[in-house]
């Protein structure tokens, strides 16, 4: 298809006074400022844009968004309202074992043994911080696991665009994904 037949596609004239308004859809390669929600399985909400009245900004072709997650936004125009659910492996992946590590209290020597729940940051082999969520403590192991905290989790999305402009980036929003 043509550049201008695309820009005709695309492009409706309002009233007759020659003013031409755009009607972009989001695209691969662009960038879409939206508000969402998103919630578990069992209907909590797991993170919310409106909380903090701060929109996000999600970038689409750059492995930072899911792909099943680009494909829910592709198509979308400024002020369509969308909801849609995620399984595990098209949201924050599935658990993968591998990533659960076994410390020792002496480990902590230097912070303290934390308690479960506590959220941490480690220090990977590379020099990168990572962080972990400390499941169990016992006598003389700590289990800390470093899978995305939504891992193996069901999301639906409530999800609103605000404006598709990708020049506007860092004025707006977080940047998400």
């Amino acid at each position: 298809m043509s550049d201008m037949s695309e820009f005709v596609q695309d492009t409706e004239s309002v009233q007759n006074t020659g003013t031409v308004k755009t009607t972009t859809a989001v695209q691969n390669n662009g960038a879409v400022l939206v508000h969402f929600t998103l919630k578990l399985e069992d209907g909590s909400t797991a993170e919310s844009t409106r909380t903090h009245g701060k929109p996000a900004l999600f970038r689409l072709g750059d492995n930072s968004l899911s792909d099943a997650l680009e494909q829910q936004l592709l198509g979308l125009t400024v002020g369509d309202k969308h909801a849609f659910t995620l399984r595990p492996e098209d949201a924050f992946g599935v658990e993968n074992p591998d990533l659960i590590q076994y410390f020792t209290p002496r480990d902590f020597a230097e912070t303290g043994v934390p308690d479960a729940g506590t959220i941490m940051l480690f220090s990977s082999r590379d020099g990168s911080e990572m962080p972990g969520v400390v499941r169990e403590v016992a006598e003389e192991s700590i289990t800390v696991d470093f899978n995305h905290p939504l891992a193996g989790h069901s999301v639906s999305f409530e999800l609103e665009i605000l404006e598709i402009d990708p020049q506007q980036e860092v004025v707006y929003a977080d940047i998400a994904g």
